[in-house]
């Protein structure tokens, strides 16, 4: 897991479990059957995996940031964004675990459940190598001070000469 393409694998998996997360919150998780009377015929009632546990959706929506976190982050701090998303696969599998106590159906949080702990794996992978992992490059920063900037060619120092008003080619 070490390198480019330890990043690149936890990133992606990241990402997609928490889509599947997300998906999976969408879906009926539960039927409830009302008996009416007599004539009526019963009526069916069906909860989404988000309506039996709030938390699915913002959870799978934290996963997703920290997917783009890895990408953007570094050193610490991306031992920090790789500790949240273990607790994000933890926080999941807790929501999950909590409505599987509910007579539901159990195909769609099973998913739920092995994408959470490819989250929570994930994030745990993050912190042990965020270390040997690439970083953005620095040339997208901005410059900070006390920081000595290369010198301008001198094509340059003419451009910037018209810029401030002054005729270049004029003899001082």
């Amino acid at each position: 897991m070490n390198g480019r393409r330890g990043l690149t694998v936890t990133t992606l998996a990241t990402a997609v479990a928490s889509a599947v997360v997300l998906f999976a919150a969408t879906r009926n998780w539960d039927a409830i059957m009302t008996h009416q009377v007599s004539p009526l015929p019963p009526t069916t009632d069906y909860r989404t995996g988000a309506e039996m546990s709030p938390w699915l959706p913002a959870l799978g929506a934290v996963g997703l940031a920290g997917a783009g976190a890895l990408l953007a982050t570094r050193r610490r701090l991306r031992t920090v964004v790789g500790g949240l998303l273990a607790l994000t696969g933890i926080g999941i599998i807790g929501a999950v675990i909590e409505t599987l106590q509910h007579r539901i159906d159990v195909g769609w949080p099973i998913l739920t459940l092995v994408a959470a702990a490819v989250v929570a794996v994930a994030g745990v992978l993050t912190i042990r190598y965020s270390d040997t992992w690439p970083e953005m490059g620095a040339r997208y920063e901005r410059p900070q001070a006390g920081r000595t900037t290369a010198k301008k060619a001198p094509q340059t120092e003419l451009w910037d000469a018209l810029d401030r008003g002054e005729d270049p080619t004029a003899d001082k």
